[in-house]
């Protein structure tokens, strides 16, 4: 509903204190949305935005960033252009954040600069998923070292949705990957995307892994756990291998035994995919993007959904995030 010429009446989730997100999470819905645009800003209608594990750590206190309070969660999002006063953008256009724009929101005013314009045809939810865990798996199988076809990569937590894209644009990639899960029931389902072995993340697991590659011969490893599950990873390097960790599930320190630093030159790295669309140049963030966007449209890329959400319901969606029966991303669709 509009309330003048200059501002329109949208709606955002509000926390102006860290702590549990039921708890602390507030909904405004008569929020004003100032349409008055200047230095190459553009107002965004946000269409769908997940729900991720940093925006729950954000609204903790516990992440690595910390916001001025109050704020709007939501690293992520997909959203259609309402007006702009950037030349890149006009009306219409379907486009993502690249940069935290507080996506829980029915609207967001950014600079243009912080999105991404989509080509047609991608469906909304997919869209809104593409910037984290897509360029995640995407900088881990090209930001530390060329890959070869036929090379190995060992992860954990192949289920997760890092995992399920690593295995997706491996498959397409020629590399050959190698899963960790809990559970031997997700096996199946992950060959289905193009996994070439799945064991269970335990010493069994290990020795079959270890079988198949020949020895400790894997050119990288990418962990999300830590502890025990992290070193059983190492072990399957080959000398002068990258073990690279993007999360931390677990919350369990990663522990490098001295002999495979030593003797085997194991690169310890970690990667935080913000750090990167901060840091690197913007045409080789588009250039990864734009490969992403169009692997994502083409249904290569697929990312599984769980349910979603209106704003309104926040609580019931932070509920299904704990949901034992969950299989896939939880999205707000304001």
């Amino acid at each position: 509903m509009e309330d003048d010429d200059s501002t329109i009446r949208g709606k955002q989730l509000v926390f102006r204190q860290t702590g549990s997100p039921p708890e602390v999470l507030e909904m405004e819905s008569d929020s004003l949305i100032s349409q008055s645009l200047g230095g190459g800003e553009v107002l965004v209608r946000i269409l769908a935005a997940p729900l991720n594990p940093a925006d729950l750590n954000t609204v903790e206190g516990t992440y690595g960033v910390q916001l001025q309070l109050p704020a709007t969660p939501g690293i992520e999002g997909f959203g259609v252009v309402e007006m702009s006063d950037s030349s890149d953008f006009e009306e219409g256009d379907e486009v993502i954040f690249l940069r935290r724009s507080a996506t829980w929101a029915s609207h967001a005013t950014v600079p243009g600069a912080t999105l991404y314009k989509l080509p047609r045809g991608i469906d909304p939810l997919q869209a809104a998923m593409l910037k984290v865990n897509p360029a995640t798996a995407w900088q881990l199988l090209h930001g530390f070292g060329d890959l070869k076809k036929g090379d190995f990569i060992v992860q954990n937590v192949g289920n997760s949705a890092v995992g399920r894209c690593v295995i997706q644009l491996a498959r397409d990639l020629g590399i050959r990957t190698i899963s960790f899960v809990r559970r031997a029931e997700l096996f199946q389902e992950l060959h289905d995307l193009g996994a070439d072995h799945v064991f269970l993340d335990d010493d069994a697991g290990l020795a079959s892994a270890k079988e198949i590659l020949g020895g400790a011969n894997a050119a990288l490893a990418f962990n999300a756990v830590g502890g025990d599950s992290a070193l059983r990873l190492m072990k399957l390097l080959r000398e002068s291998g990258s073990h690279i960790t993007y999360g931390a599930m677990g919350r369990k320190p990663v522990t490098i035994p001295n002999g495979l630093l030593i003797f085997r030159d194991i690169q310890v790295r970690g990667l935080w995919v913000t750090r990167w669309i901060e840091n690197a140049p913007l045409e080789e963030v588009r250039s990864v993007y734009t490969n992403l966007a169009a692997r994502v449209a083409a249904g290569k890329l697929v990312q599984t959904v769980d349910s979603t959400f209106p704003l309104e319901n926040f609580r019931e969606a932070l509920a299904r995030l704990e949901a034992p029966d969950r299989s896939g991303k939880v999205l707000f669709v304001p």
